[in-house]
């Protein structure tokens, strides 16, 4: 079976994960993965496709100028036919949109995987509202939470068309690596991390308050943001707002993920929303201890007081408590971080994903026969 993975945007995070891990896995089990990554003039979402292309998966760029290009169904078309796509698998709303267009009519069989909608402007909830109208076209669609699966439920798309499948990863990355971020910490020095883009809905701001607060009663701890986004600019005067500028780093974003993971000994997700991130699960692959709100899909694996530390989103003094908490406490944080790593490699593998997914794409490619039987 090949399978050619369409996804709106190419930077390198939690979908674009996900993408890599089941197209790992997906030729490892006999089948074939080819990616494709709508790009625009400035190249701003070429690094999913150039890691693809380093990792051995082929990968194509789609060239898309603005928010209609006409021309975008034609070259979707063009790839399907070239790499003999038996499946077309779309991540993001700006792949759904122009995969039902070019291919709706076909015999092509579409399934859509739907990570998370965030509302956070009047044109994204739009955007979002449209795509969940789209979706009752495709043959399958996968939520990756309770959440995700509702809002599809609610906007229409049948029942047996949607299927729920949490992330998994590949821990093989996160065994015996190296720390590359705890060069320069003084001894007896504790790291904090969060990991995640730079925008509202990840609770970065939250992050960043709750730090300050930490740092009042114990000034020896680093914390650092980890990726990028459009909050960057406010994220940085925020702060130096804060006076804690010689404490608190936003390194932008990183190619040696399993290494920084290992240089925390203390990892943060201050998410106000949420699918299931990524992060997480790396981070717990790697064996650290986390604190996590509970948002999403997160308390199906971050189970409060065993593999994690739970609590309720924007809350500043709360995630100020617990950090504080864990920091002065190594023995909580090495339980935390044991069963995290334990409770990923049993529940949320790449292998136990990825065969969920081979039984959706058999279910699509099943209902596509049966349209076409039904049409003719």
């Amino acid at each position: 079976m090949t399978v050619l993975q369409i996804i709106s945007s190419g930077g390198m995070y939690g979908a674009e994960a996900v993408i890599l891990n089941l197209s790992d896995e997906l030729h490892a089990s006999g089948h074939r993965s080819v990616i494709a990554v709508f790009s625009n003039a400035a190249n701003e979402n070429v690094k999913l496709h150039d890691v693809a292309t380093r990792c051995g998966i082929e990968a194509h760029l789609i060239p898309c100028s603005g928010q209609m290009d006409r021309s975008v169904g034609e070259k979707i078309r063009a790839l399907v036919k070239t790499t003999g796509a038996d499946v077309v698998h779309a991540h993001g709303y700006k792949a759904d949109i122009y995969c039902y267009f070019a291919l709706r009519g076909t015999e092509v069989p579409m399934v859509s995987t739907c990570h998370t909608w965030y509302d956070n402007d009047w044109r994204v909830t739009l955007y979002g509202k449209i795509d969940r109208m789209v979706l009752r076209g495709f043959d399958q669609v996968v939520a990756v939470s309770d959440e995700v699966e509702a809002r599809l439920l609610a906007a229409g798309v049948s029942a047996d068309k949607v299927t729920l499948i949490r992330n998994g990863i590949g821990t093989a990355a996160f065994e015996g690596i190296a720390p590359s971020l705890r060069n320069g910490l003084g001894e007896g020095e504790l790291l904090v991390g969060l990991v995640g883009r730079l925008s509202r809905e990840k609770g970065v701001d939250i992050f960043i308050r709750a730090a300050a607060e930490v740092l009042k009663v114990l000034p020896e701890v680093r914390f650092v943001v980890v990726g990028d986004g459009a909050d960057r600019v406010a994220l940085g005067a925020l702060i130096e707002e804060l006076g804690v500028g010689t404490k608190m780093s936003l390194l932008g974003p990183r190619s040696d993920m399993p290494a920084v993971y290992a240089s925390f000994d203390l990892m943060v997700s201050a998410s106000r929303e949420e699918g299931l991130p990524m992060a997480i699960l790396e981070g717990l692959a790697s064996g650290r201890a986390l604190i996590a709100t509970s948002v999403g899909a997160v308390p199906e694996v971050v189970r409060d007081d065993d593999t994690g530390v739970l609590l309720a989103p924007e809350d500043v003094a709360q995630l100020a408590g617990a950090m504080q908490r864990l920091l002065q406490d190594a023995a909580l944080r090495g339980r935390l971080g044991r069963a995290g790593k334990r409770v990923i490699a049993a529940e949320f593998s790449a292998a136990r994903m990825t065969a969920d997914y081979v039984r959706v794409y058999e279910a699509a490619g099943a209902g596509s026969k049966l349209r076409r039987e039904v049409g003719a």
